[in-house]
């Protein structure tokens, strides 16, 4: 598979919030205003880029050899573990307002179901170290581009008036079920229009 196909496979055909309804928790949770999405976005990418990549390691070069395969969901959640305790720290140097906002979500991406999902596809899909590197990055790039356009439609939401038992919460399903539908045109056949056999 080429790597524009993979990007364009993780960020559009089967993005991980609105196609495959993986890692919904901080999606309706942080979506409430535009810099928190953002910052939970690009947080997102880095865990995802770089577990996707460290776990391939691991994968191919300590669990392989040792014929221990089966413990391949304890290692990865451990080292996803590991690398969203180096991102809440960096977050919180770096920008105190920011890991704020961000609160319980920002240590919840270890048990965010897209992350450990795009390392057991990038594995098992049989990518190489680069491919599930570019794998794992382009999900998150779905995950932001997911989330900073569900922050934008509910800072918008928040200025025009919902019924009252449609605010906070359920216009945001409502919002993020119309998302997936529109998603929803996204599909393999489009992709191999766009890119040939693949």
């Amino acid at each position: 598979m080429s790597y524009l196909a993979i990007i364009l496979t993780f960020v559009f055909v089967s993005n991980f919030i609105l196609t495959q309804f993986l890692g919904l928790c901080p999606f309706i949770g942080v979506s409430r205003n535009v810099d928190s999405a953002v910052g939970m976005g690009f947080a997102v990418i880095f865990v995802m880029s770089i577990a996707s990549l460290v776990t391939w390691f691991v994968y191919h070069y300590i669990l392989v050899p040792l014929h221990i395969e089966f413990l391949q969901t304890i290692t990865f959640i451990l080292v996803i573990a590991s690398l969203v305790q180096l991102v809440e720290l960096v977050i919180q140097k770096i920008s105190p307002p920011l890991y704020k906002a961000l609160g319980i979500y920002l240590p919840l991406i270890t048990t965010n179901c897209a992350v450990l999902g795009i390392a057991l596809i990038a594995v098992r899909s049989g990518y190489n170290a680069l491919e599930s590197f570019v794998a794992g990055f382009s999900a998150g790039l779905g995950f932001l581009l997911a989330i900073f356009m569900m922050s934008t439609l509910r800072e918008k939401l928040d200025t025009e008036w919902v019924p009252k038992p449609f605010r906070g919460v359920p216009v945001a399903f409502i919002t993020a079920g119309l998302m997936a539908l529109a998603f929803m045109a996204f599909d393999k056949a489009l992709l191999q229009n766009l890119l040939g056999p693949m």
